[in-house]
């Protein structure tokens, strides 16, 4: 692994460490990982406030998935930093479909970070919030009966109430965020940060991250793209209409290993 932005001693990666001369791949400490992938600091005196990321993966000519799956397009470091950001958040934020796509499952307790979240207060594993209009999910799956903090399902006022009474039924907390049946993502930011939620990671899936950036409320965008051509009709990783002005995001940091690069924007 190197970091080609911002330009450091470990631009150019070395057997050592310690010189230009003698190029090799170490694989980053998941220590080094995650400092390289904090969540800003609050201002000094100031409370924090949410902060969303995004953590996408496209191949180079755009696509975001391949036969309907992320898996693909990644590889072992793409994974070691989705470990790594779900490592750093408080919570997940996640499309209905991409659950029923992905097969989600709840987050896992991770040993390396476990002394970092208790310092930072956080629960042992990040929650899973599901973000969904009809809540037609299957609540027997271990995202529902068995996590390891209590799954939340993002909802609007008008959902059905049985569907409701299912998921709560099933453990999971129901969350309105929205006055009619869908979820308004600013009101979904805001209800997270009031449970006390302000790390917030969404993985997806493009209908989800399209309608959050829509709403202007995405602060971080890390994009994973691979060395790699699919062609067909995949999704890109945001989807839904357009905006009527692009958004502009800065590059904060760039990663690269084997071809792939890892790249991290926040928004202006």
């Amino acid at each position: 692994m190197r970091r080609l932005f911002p330009v450091t001693d470990q631009t150019v990666p070395t057997a050592s460490g310690e010189g230009p001369d003698e190029p090799d791949g170490r694989e980053w400490s998941l220590a080094e990982l995650a400092a390289a992938y904090a969540y800003p600091e609050p201002a000094a005196g100031g409370r924090p406030v949410p902060w969303l990321r995004a953590n996408m993966v496209a191949t180079l000519d755009g696509a975001a998935q391949h036969d309907g799956k992320s898996q693909p397009i990644s590889n072992a470091t793409d994974m070691r930093i989705f470990g790594t950001l779900r490592a750093l958040a408080d919570v997940v934020v996640v499309g209905a479909e991409t659950v029923r796509q992905e097969g989600y499952r709840p987050a896992r307790v991770r040993a390396e970070f476990a002394a970092a979240r208790a310092a930072a207060g956080q629960t042992p594993v990040p929650a899973i919030a599901v973000v969904t209009a009809g809540l037609e999910l299957d609540f027997s799956l271990p995202l529902f009966a068995s996590p390891e903090v209590q799954t939340l399902i993002l909802t609007g006022a008008a959902a059905a109430p049985d569907r409701v009474l299912a998921a709560e039924k099933a453990g999971a907390r129901v969350v309105v965020a929205g006055d009619g049946v869908g979820v308004e993502p600013a009101r979904a930011v805001q209800a997270l940060g009031e449970l006390g939620h302000t790390r917030l990671l969404t993985e997806g899936g493009p209908r989800l991250l399209g309608q959050l950036v829509a709403a202007g409320v995405l602060d971080e965008l890390c994009l994973t793209v691979a060395p790699m051509l699919t062609a067909g009709d995949a999704q890109r990783i945001a989807g839904g209409p357009s905006v009527a002005v692009p958004r502009r995001f800065a590059l904060a940091s760039l990663l690269e290993e084997e071809g792939f690069l890892f790249s991290r924007y926040q928004r202006t």
